[in-house]
């Protein structure tokens, strides 16, 4: 009979593939979105993306940090690829609704936008404090990323976006009880509120208010789209994202 042959043994057996627990955990209290490849993006159709700070950051809902968030936008605003359409800033999450060419566009713009919040909100979140300027994590996790693919999602994403704060409660307490427009975002340049439409353009926020820097919509989706579905009105309380 024929002999067996001798079978090599590995000294170092392969590592790899899956393992429970592995991988980067994440830095904040909340797990943010997995480390998964982006899914593929195309012009048409925007982006509804959330980011969340660390705590340490403190409320943001602040005029030096709304300020500071504003700088970013100015930042972004020079990229060609990129467009930041709605802006909303809430207790400790920001907001985008966002148009890309695709989703490299949408990635650079991203880290284009954070790189520069997070060095202007660490220091506004340092001024008139003693000791060196802070100069840790802002964004603790990757972004949660919303590809917008439907009319009935883009007006619910409008609405989520620009009246967020109702959400939370934001509207109830202080001078924003007296507020129609969340005046820490960029409803003020929304032109098809169902009270006013394009007189929208035309209202004005305290003397010493600074706009962020947002562009009109070159989607279908957030120009003409959402218009199917129903008005938008500055009074709603959203849901939860669809």
């Amino acid at each position: 009979m024929p002999r067996k042959q001798p079978v090599q043994q590995q000294l170092f057996p392969p590592r790899g593939g899956k393992r429970r627990g592995a991988g980067r955990p994440p830095k904040g209290a909340r797990a943010g979105a997995p480390h998964k490849e982006r899914p593929f993006l195309h012009a048409r159709y925007p982006v509804h993306v959330t980011l969340r700070v660390v705590a340490a950051v403190g409320k943001l809902r602040r005029r030096g940090v709304y300020q500071a968030i504003r700088e970013a936008t100015l930042t972004t605003a020079r990229r060609e690829d990129f467009r930041i359409v709605q802006l909303s800033i809430q207790h400790d999450h920001i907001h985008l609704l966002i148009e890309a060419d695709d989703k490299r566009a949408l990635a650079a713009g991203m880290q284009g936008f954070q790189i520069s919040a997070a060095k202007h909100l660490n220091a506004a979140i340092s001024k008139g404090k003693p000791g060196p300027r802070r100069r840790g994590t802002v964004f603790p996790d990757r972004y949660h990323a919303e590809i917008i693919t439907s009319p009935t999602q883009a007006r619910h994403a409008l609405s989520y976006v620009m009246n967020n704060w109702r959400r939370h409660r934001e509207d109830q307490y202080g001078p924003a009880s007296m507020w129609k427009l969340d005046w820490f975002s960029s409803a003020i340049a929304f032109p098809g509120w169902a009270e006013y439409g394009d007189e929208a353009f035309l209202w004005r926020g305290p003397t010493t208010y600074d706009p962020l820097m947002v562009f009109q919509p070159r989607t279908w989706m957030l120009r003409e789209g959402w218009k199917k579905v129903g008005s938008v009105s500055y009074s709603e309380v959203p849901s939860k994202r669809r």
